[in-house]
């Protein structure tokens, strides 16, 4: 309803992609926004320009608890964590907290398949909306993904189909959840901002708690934690997985990618059609098929969007091949499990350069894979001597164990930012060698998110 926002105040914390997004659509309803944000005028100037002719009252630099004042709502962005002060002092004072997401499914005149995991969420939301628009369907694809689907909201049509990637900072504060939902994984992750595993798979079960009775969920069979949340789906539950067939759902058998819908088992395509690199991926392209599957996507249009995908930026993305090294970009690897995988990806020789900032998570399966696959560990910024400390802890369990032959160790080189660590993989690459970024923590040491620095990273390879 037009008319639910107008006269209220709202307070939207976080002035980014989904603040700048949502302050327009509430000031368009006639809301009475204020926006507060800890960063200067300065380092806002474009998100403030886009808002530059709105009626919008603005507190930069800090979060003073006055904002409150007379507020209706508080909404945070997905960077704003769900604890910080004022979120606290509105709850204290009965103000209700919100997020842009929360608010477009609440709106959205369309089914909205919505997706969470801890690895391969954008990958699976680009290719499931790539399956259900070569079915004919009008499709948006967005959310934690880069886009807000509130901007894109008055264009949508109850025929249309939303897809949208959820991050568990966004879904530990909604009471609403889309018909179709998919759980990839949950694997460590962010437990610098959750504290524990616990209160990070609560946060992700979220998109699953408050389904209607007629809803699906989709849930990755191989996983331990995602199976788990088959007891807080309501409503029917597909599933998918590499390791077997599944009733309902999407699976492998004799190297075909087949799909159920509990009526009837069809081929969606070879798996051999599928161009993405690694085993991860093709559990990314299941989870797509039964999402895509849920909301009656044809096989053969899914079996199209398959063969033609070629993957997102900054995911195990080849940048460039110079003197037979073959560079990779893979900086949306912000946790060392999905450096396990893009590690797996590769038959050649791999100089990696992993780093940045960490996130709290354990280091100690990277170093058994980096062990196992890399011929040198370039470690950068922030975590570089937590890097080198597990390289030192694997080696010491293998050199105190009996081989025939000595066993192979980590070597770790440390630089102290990623321009130094591009360098030094150009001295020491070889031809039939494979460079790849994936460094295993955030990117908030050195730049303002993995894309910055997956851009640099591409930069500074053509600069070679």
């Amino acid at each position: 309803m037009k008319d639910e926002w107008l006269g209220k105040r709202v307070v939207i914390l976080g002035l980014a992609r989904q603040g700048t997004a949502l302050a327009q659509y509430l000031v368009s309803r006639g809301a009475r926004v204020a926006v507060s944000d800890a960063k200067s005028e300065e380092q806002l100037a474009d998100a403030l320009a886009a808002l530059s002719n709105l009626p919008i009252e603005y507190a930069l630099g800090g979060h003073p608890p006055t904002l409150l004042n007379g507020a209706d709502l508080l909404c945070l962005s997905g960077g704003v964590p769900a604890g910080v002060p004022l979120a606290q002092e509105a709850r204290s004072r009965g103000v209700p907290v919100s997020n842009d997401s929360q608010i477009f499914l609440d709106a959205a005149p369309c089914r909205v398949v919505g997706i969470t995991g801890s690895a391969g969420k954008t990958t699976t939301t680009t290719l499931t909306g790539k399956m259900i628009g070569a079915s004919g369907r009008a499709t948006w694809v967005g959310g934690n993904i880069g886009n807000p689907l509130i901007a894109d909201l008055d264009r949508m049509a109850v025929g249309d189909i939303a897809v949208m990637e959820l991050s568990s900072f966004q879904l530990e504060i909604m009471t609403t959840s889309p018909q179709v939902a998919g759980v990839l994984n949950i694997t460590p992750n962010h437990l610098d901002r959750h504290g524990t595993m616990d209160v990070y798979i609560e946060a992700k079960s979220q998109i699953l708690r408050h389904q209607p009775a007629d809803a699906i969920a989709v849930l990755g069979r191989d996983d331990d934690n995602a199976r788990a949340l088959e007891s807080v789906a309501p409503g029917q539950v597909w599933w998918f997985s590499a390791k077997e067939e599944v009733g309902v759902g999407a699976f492998i058998r004799e190297g075909t990618v087949c799909l159920r819908d509990g009526q009837q088992e069809r081929t969606v395509c070879a798996v051999s059609d599928i161009r993405l690199r690694g085993a991860h991926n093709v559990l990314n392209v299941l989870a797509a098929s039964a999402l895509a599957g849920a909301v009656g996507a044809a096989p053969e249009a899914m079996g199209e969007a398959i063969v033609n995908f070629a993957g997102v930026p900054h995911r195990l993305e080849l940048v460039r091949e110079l003197n037979g090294v073959k560079w990779y970009n893979d900086s949306i690897a912000t946790a060392p499990e999905r450096v396990v995988a893009a590690l797996n990806s590769f038959a050649e020789p791999i100089v990696l350069l992993a780093g940045g900032r960490d996130k709290k998570l354990p280091w100690d399966e990277f170093a058994r894979a980096a062990r196992q696959r890399t011929k040198t560990v370039i470690a950068f910024g922030e975590a570089a001597d937590l890097i080198e400390r597990a390289a030192e802890v694997e080696n010491e369990k293998v050199e105190g164990r009996a081989y025939k032959a000595r066993p192979k160790l980590i070597r770790v080189v440390k630089r102290r930012r990623m321009a130094d660590a591009v360098q030094k993989a150009a001295e020491i690459a070889e031809a039939g060698d494979v460079v790849l970024l994936s460094p295993g923590g955030t990117s908030f040491d050195e730049f303002k998110d993995f894309e910055e620095r997956g851009q640099r990273f591409r930069e500074m390879v053509s600069e070679l």
